[in-house]
């Protein structure tokens, strides 16, 4: 007898289909006023985030002020979403943003591998929301994901969701890892299921990271969701999204699958640092009408 499938394991992915509507997304023409007005809202829709081995305080400072004033010379350009770091430079950001309307997100639960003992992750998480971070970005245990031990998986997120608090949870998959859409779809489901406030494509630690045809799949599952329940889930698309016109192709994508109700930081982020500068220039080059150096804008 064969085993009934989980229901987040059921449906199957059309990657034909996926793949043909974002090649139509890619090739949409969008009006200048509409492309000026989207550039501000992709700038205002970014996770600034430094995860590195070597962050210090200071690191955590500089970040806070690019993010609050994305170009200096233009303080009337929007601020970004939030700011992402570890747990213990949480207090450091906390400090340099002096309550501005700037989220702090910390990675928790044994970021960027997820393998640590469940305990381990509740404390960390719990950790970091107590230190002053808004939202929690926490690692599925991929591996247990992979052998089929979606129970494991679905319990390990209700239980971090409890562990947030106040807080936020975004889920996170690492796409690369999953092998397959439909893998991607499932995960999905299942972390949705627990309850996630977002869910999230990567770390930005492995390749690929974040895809255009990855983000459908989260999208179409966000989708059935909200179709299912009226429950509105967000996402983040993160890793290898470095310029401005990347990102409008998402957030056409983004329009196409969910409407103008999702062209918002409260359900859509980019987790990509190195997009800001890309989106600082083409605003600028639009405004002055000519691309100006590189030098002109902060180096992350």
């Amino acid at each position: 007898m064969t085993a009934t499938p989980w229901p987040w394991r059921a449906a199957r992915v059309d990657r034909v289909t996926i793949e043909a509507r974002c090649d139509r997304a890619r090739k949409r023409s969008i009006k200048a006023e509409s492309k000026d007005a989207l550039l501000r809202l992709a700038l205002s829709m970014v996770d600034l985030t430094t995860l590195e081995g070597a962050d210090t305080p200071d690191k955590v400072h500089a970040l806070c002020r690019k993010a609050r004033t994305p170009f200096q010379e233009d303080p009337s350009l929007p601020h970004v979403a939030a700011v992402c770091v570890y747990p213990n430079m949480v207090p450091y950001a906390v400090e340099a943003l002096g309550g501005a309307d700037i989220r702090i997100a910390a990675v928790a639960t044994g970021f960027p591998s997820g393998q640590i003992p469940l305990p381990l992750k509740l404390e960390e998480t719990r950790r970091a929301v107590a230190y002053g971070a808004h939202e929690i970005d926490m690692v599925i245990d991929r591996g247990a994901f992979l052998a089929g031990h979606d129970d494991r998986v679905r319990d390990e997120i209700i239980a971090i969701k409890e562990a947030c608090g106040p807080a936020h949870l975004k889920v996170l998959m690492e796409t690369g890892e999953l092998g397959t859409l439909d893998n991607v779809a499932a995960a999905s489901r299942l972390a949705i299921l627990a309850g996630a406030d977002f869910i999230k494509t990567s770390t930005g630690k492995i390749s690929p990271a974040a895809t255009l045809p990855v983000t459908l799949v989260m999208l179409e599952a966000i989708r059935e969701h909200f179709l299912a329940t009226g429950v509105r889930v967000g996402m983040k698309p993160a890793g290898g999204i470095r310029d401005a016109k990347l990102a409008l192709h998402y957030l056409v994508v983004l329009a196409e699958t969910l409407g103008e109700d999702w062209l918002t930081k409260d359900l859509f982020r980019f987790g990509a640092s190195a997009l800001v500068n890309d989106l600082v220039r083409q605003i600028v080059r639009r405004e002055d009408g000519f691309y100006q150096s590189p030098r002109r804008f902060s180096v992350d």
